[in-house]
């Protein structure tokens, strides 16, 4: 008898695991995420591409169609891992993508920061969306700052919805902060 409590009870904690994971995988596939980060160098610097996915909402997109731009903040970190020792930031910056709709035209312009705010102008949603998302070969580093048979670090991060309250008013009610959307900080690391 005692034995067949036993295994109940086993299954049950197996299914609890198995539903729990089941249910963090399906946050993430809908939740802010980056993909396909890529490092690679040019003949002076590293690169970086790279591309979010899920990052537009029902809200945002109503907001866009309505006069309000969407505005995407990245953030780029790295580190050089230096052992026994705290790790040496070589870098840290960070850069916005905006979207903004022009009702007049009926089309999509997005501003992208890090290429000299460098303009395109798409027909539809998927496509600026697309525009919006990519990081598309964002200097890092000059190459000659990299050590050879070292271990880096780089860290991105993006904040796509901050929703804020007139006259200091998030003071008053802190949280919230609960309803900003961002992504968790994507680590890649490297040797040079």
């Amino acid at each position: 008898m005692r034995l067949r409590y036993y295994n109940i009870l086993i299954y049950t904690l197996f299914l609890l695991f198995t539903a729990q994971t089941v249910l963090s995988d399906t946050e993430q596939i809908s939740s802010p995420h980056f993909t396909d980060i890529i490092l690679t160098t040019s003949d002076t610097h590293l690169l970086l591409f790279g591309e979010l996915r899920n990052s537009l909402t029902k809200e945002m997109v109503d907001g866009l169609h309505s006069g309000i731009p969407i505005k995407f903040s990245f953030f780029v970190e790295l580190e050089k891992n230096v052992k026994n020792w705290p790790d040496k930031e070589l870098a840290v910056f960070s850069f916005s993508h905006n979207l903004i709709f022009d009702t007049l035209k009926n089309s999509y312009v997005v501003e992208t920061e890090e290429n000299n705010k460098k303009k395109s102008t798409s027909g539809t949603l998927d496509e600026a969306t697309k525009n919006l998302n990519e990081i598309n070969g964002l200097k890092i580093i000059e190459l000659d700052r990299l050590n050879p048979d070292s271990t880096y670090r780089l860290r991105v991060k993006a904040d796509l919805y901050n929703k804020t309250l007139p006259m200091s008013l998030h003071n008053v009610i802190p949280f919230i902060s609960w309803w900003d959307l961002s992504t968790d900080w994507y680590t890649v690391e490297f040797t040079y």
